[in-house]
């Protein structure tokens, strides 16, 4: 049998190593974010189900106080989307990364 060899001759990286840190990080990203959205999304309903049975009433209170117990809760999601982007940036900048140096060796024959 005759191994199928490849013309890929990598002056910076090894191409499988980039393709498997590539795919590894678009998993993550996915991960993270459905692992943290969860988290968050529980905290908040837990949140509302207090809120609902009267905990965080008190007399006297303003419209800006009841809006100031609703502001955490939104950036909790944050940290979630921002590795998303992150790793996703990652994962697309290596496989650009690749295709340049592809392209740049086919050129140079």
């Amino acid at each position: 049998m005759e191994d199928k060899k490849s013309n890929f001759y990598g002056t910076y990286f090894n191409k499988d190593t980039v393709l498997k840190i590539a795919r590894w990080s678009g998993i993550l990203a996915w991960v993270l974010l459905i692992v943290l959205s969860f988290f968050a999304l529980n905290s908040f309903l837990q949140f509302l189900f207090q809120y609902s049975t009267g905990i965080f009433f008190q007399k006297g209170m303003s419209v800006f106080d009841l809006i100031g117990y609703f502001t955490p809760y939104p950036q909790q999601f944050a940290p979630g989307i921002v590795y998303f982007f992150g790793l996703k940036f990652v994962e697309n900048t290596l496989l650009i990364l690749l295709d340049i140096e592809e392209s740049a060796r086919r050129a140079s024959k």
